[in-house]
């Protein structure tokens, strides 16, 4: 029994993970490369294994950089069952297909403009043909994911139907126990529930490590930071354009901003959400209001959490485009998260170089992304082929980051740890992925230090289970 590491070590993008017990072979996530274009296009296209010798997929949460190349197995042939969350299951059917989407109107813009450009990873069919091949299990409950491994999901708490994934692995006659975290939330998250650590220990531990060399601005202050940007970039007459996953952080934010009103935190101005997939992805949120934390006052208080008077959801492209007309000050709520794709790039090429405006980061952005030229505040960022002088202001708001910060991995990691010792299972070693090297080397560092085994695998690895 082995684990190998085909994506997400030494970085945070394409998280894939290769379990191979006896003659079976499992994958843990298969996602997206994201970064530079032409690196990630030949990462991306360069299957982890050959797609017959899959027997199933096991899925940890439905963000790109975690679920994106399914389509791209299921168009290469792949038939085994993809086993997920019921609402990471729903989620994928609007995310995959707006992945999809997105592909083949970039390759017809380039192709249309004569410039160099190759085919989309997938179709919309491709994504739509995912559906079949998932299958929604509840927490708690064990599956048998193929002969001689079963699974459990329990709750990451990083966004709707995330999980972290509790495997035991049975080969001549020997049981090895891996918990693969997938990424893991923070305590007191709007709407979802706090992450919750898996209970019997772990023999090894594949856990993310984004955050592994920083500590997160409070939730609670978050919000209050959230409020204060808002009513200054208003006051300029400007508008708050905020790059932002459409999954989970949108939603966090329309909630945050739902509150702040409520308590006359912030001026009446126009909330626009001007992406179909948050839309879409909302719309996923309202299907499962099982998994809210109902401990929430304005959970439990409010019949619907994402419609308020100041909030209006964009669909049409006419519509978007009207917003660079309109005066006055507003705040526009749009994906990419990372800024490499959709309708924030046109609010940016529009307003990133108006001072009364504020780009407003909320969540990690990744090395070569326009999102991490942006944090690092160079004078010119490039944006749809025009350069842009970033005259904006621009703010960096990590309460809302859905990753937990090292000293939350670091009290995952010792809750799975003690449950080990409590089992008799005993001290499990630890594979740090899904993290940039600085991240990485730091948490090592940290962890060694209160006693843990710690290993840092390169992208091709192999490590026994």
């Amino acid at each position: 029994m082995h684990i190998e590491f085909s994506g997400a070590a030494r970085e945070v993008t394409g998280s894939c993970h290769i379990l191979r017990v006896g003659t079976r072979t499992v994958l843990l996530d298969c996602g997206l490369f994201q970064g530079r274009r032409a690196e990630s296009r030949d990462k991306n296209a360069r299957l982890p294994l050959p797609v017959d010798e899959i027997d199933a997929i096991v899925l940890s949460h439905a963000h790109i950089d975690h679920a994106g190349r399914l389509p791209f197995l299921i168009n290469r042939g792949y038939k085994g069952t993809i086993w997920a969350t019921a609402a990471t299951r729903d989620l994928c059917a609007v995310m995959l297909a707006d992945s999809a989407h997105i592909q083949e109107k970039d390759a017809d813009f380039l192709e249309r403009h004569g410039r160099p450009h190759a085919d989309p990873l997938y179709t919309i069919a491709d994504a739509t043909r995912t559906q079949d091949h998932m299958v929604g299990m509840p927490y708690h409950k064990w599956f048998e994911v193929t002969d001689g491994v079963r699974a459990q999901f329990v709750d990451a708490g990083h966004i709707l139907g995330s999980a972290s994934v509790v495997i035991e692995a049975m080969e001549n006659g020997v049981m090895r126990r891996l918990v693969f975290s997938g990424d893991i939330g923070r305590d007191g998250l709007a709407i979802i529930r706090d992450p919750e650590p898996p209970e019997g220990g772990a023999d090894v531990i594949l856990c993310e490590s984004t955050y592994g060399d920083r500590d997160h601005e409070s939730v609670s202050g978050a919000r209050e930071h959230l409020g204060r940007v808002v009513r200054e970039t208003a006051a300029r007459g400007g508008r708050v354009l905020i790059p932002s996953f459409a999954v989970g952080r949108t939603q966090e934010l329309v909630y945050d901003l739902h509150a702040l009103q409520r308590d006359g935190q912030i001026p009446s101005i126009p909330i626009f959400i001007d992406s179909p997939l948050a839309i879409d992805a909302t719309s996923v949120f309202r299907m499962h209001p099982e998994t809210f934390d109902q401990s929430e006052a304005l959970v439990s208080d409010t019949p619907d959490l994402f419609d308020f008077p100041m909030v209006r959801y964009t669909r049409d492209v006419q519509e978007s485009k009207a917003l660079n007309s309109r005066s006055g000050p507003m705040i526009i709520i749009a994906a990419s998260g990372m800024v490499e794709s959709g309708r924030i790039l046109h609010h940016l090429r529009n307003g990133a170089s108006d001072p009364r405006n504020t780009i407003l980061i909320v969540g990690f952005q990744a090395e070569h992304t326009l999102g991490r030229r942006i944090v690092e505040r160079r004078p010119v960022i490039r944006v749809l082929g025009d350069d842009v002088e970033l005259s904006a202001q621009v703010e960096i708001l990590n309460g809302y980051s859905a990753h937990g910060d090292r000293t939350q991995l670091h009290e995952w990691l010792s809750a799975v740890r003690a449950g080990g010792v409590a089992s008799g299972r005993g001290q499990p070693v630890v594979h740090l992925v899904h993290g940039e090297p600085p991240a990485q080397d730091a948490f090592a560092t940290a962890l060694r230090t209160d006693g843990f085994t710690v290993d840092i695998p390169a992208s091709g690895d192999q490590r026994p289970l």
